[in-house]
């Protein structure tokens, strides 16, 4: 145990509930401090999900700031998601005392000079190699403003980036994108930390499903683009069921869906339905074309799920590839899938994720690393 240890984190939106990939590690990292006995000042940005209760249980004390949206927050070196992020408060209550500072996300780092200047030890964990992500959302984008401003802030992002102090204490959640951040960027005190998750147990069951399942975000253009390439590339050829599962589909992705001979779509599923869905189906089909980060989503159907297929982008740098079937492009993706689907899910599979998931994701190992990192 670590008693009496203290740390601020500041947080890039509020880290509960744990319902989307954004905040997944935010909020079981907290868990996993507090059971290491780690004192912690939250921060977190308030836009859309207002104050919690359930935080005051792992934090000493929780401090909610408002994000500054809109074009006050637009500039023409600062990357919007940092800029709209400028809290003064925030800084303030950072200076009250001489803590560490984890900042979750490149989002949070609006401060980060002026605590160095101070000789605060701070540690900036990385969810994203964002520069890299906001370019394949411009690449994914088809609204000509969103695009505009997805490849603007690419760019911001590029050289606010570049300029990270070389020796900064910076923790990645892929091996994939802590070689990007030594490299491209010549940061030398990079570090890979797994993402921290609310899975313990290896739940998939053996034997069949009847379908195969994508499931994500759909308002995220990412996430759309993977379907529509499903429906179009994939599906289109061989006459396997697919049921594609998330939030907020377009009224695009919706006809396609209703178009196409063997597809259907479940919008807005509860977490009861999708884990249901997720552990009916026969195989999780999850392509992703953002090779940065970690696919939560792909996790989750690791511990619950059947046969995983994905494309290399998906699982490139995670640990994860011995545990999933891959495939360069479409035609091999639809091979595979067409292969599988008759292939009964065994106990020898089972058995490699129960002894290669937690080697990886072990939030009490992971959150002692962390704290001899920060102490």
């Amino acid at each position: 145990m670590s008693n009496g240890k203290k740390i601020h984190i500041i947080c890039h939106d509020v880290p509960y509930p744990p319902d989307y990939g954004g905040v997944f590690d935010l909020f079981y990292k907290l868990k996993a401090l507090y059971a290491e006995g780690i004192k912690i000042k939250l921060h977190c940005f308030t836009y859309g999900r207002g104050p919690q209760d359930e935080l005051k249980k792992y934090c000493d004390e929780v401090f909610y700031y408002n994000r500054k949206e809109g074009l006050k927050s637009l500039s023409f070196h600062t990357p919007y998601i940092v800029k709209s992020r400028s809290n003064s408060a925030l800084k303030e209550n950072l200076l009250k005392d001489d803590y560490p500072v984890l900042m979750e996300g490149i989002h949070c780092t609006a401060f980060l000079y002026e605590l160095l200047e101070r000789n605060r030890k701070v540690i900036l964990r990385l969810h994203n190699v964002e520069t890299e992500y906001y370019k394949q959302l411009f690449q994914s984008e088809g609204n000509l403003f969103k695009k505009i401003y997805f490849y603007t802030e690419s760019r911001l992002l590029r050289s606010w980036e570049r300029k990270i102090p070389v020796g900064l204490p910076v923790l990645a959640v892929a091996e994939t994108d802590a070689s990007y951040y030594s490299s491209r960027f010549a940061k030398q005190n990079v570090k890979y930390l797994p993402v921290f998750i609310p899975y313990k147990e290896i739940t998939a069951a053996e034997g069949m499903g009847n379908f195969c399942l994508y499931h994500g975000n759909l308002s995220v253009p990412e996430n759309e683009k993977a379907a529509i390439w499903l429906l179009e590339k994939v599906f289109s050829k061989i006459k396997v069921p697919l049921v594609i599962a998330g939030r907020n589909p377009s009224h695009k992705l919706q006809k396609m869906a209703r178009l196409s001979e063997h597809a259907c779509l479940v919008a807005n599923p509860t977490d009861d339905e999708l884990n249901d869905l997720i552990k009916k189906a026969h195989i999780n089909v999850l392509p992703s074309f953002n090779n940065t980060g970690i696919k939560l989503k792909l996790i989750h159907a690791l511990f619950s799920g059947r046969h995983c297929v994905v494309n290399h982008a998906a699982i490139e740098g995670t640990g994860l590839e011995a545990a999933c079937h891959s495939g360069g492009n479409a035609n091999a993706i639809a091979s595979i899938i067409t292969q599988l689907y008759h292939q009964p899910f065994a106990e020898e599979e089972i058995a490699l994720r129960r002894k290669l998931l937690p080697s990886i994701f072990d939030n009490t190992k992971n959150a002692r690393q962390l704290i001899q990192w920060i102490y």
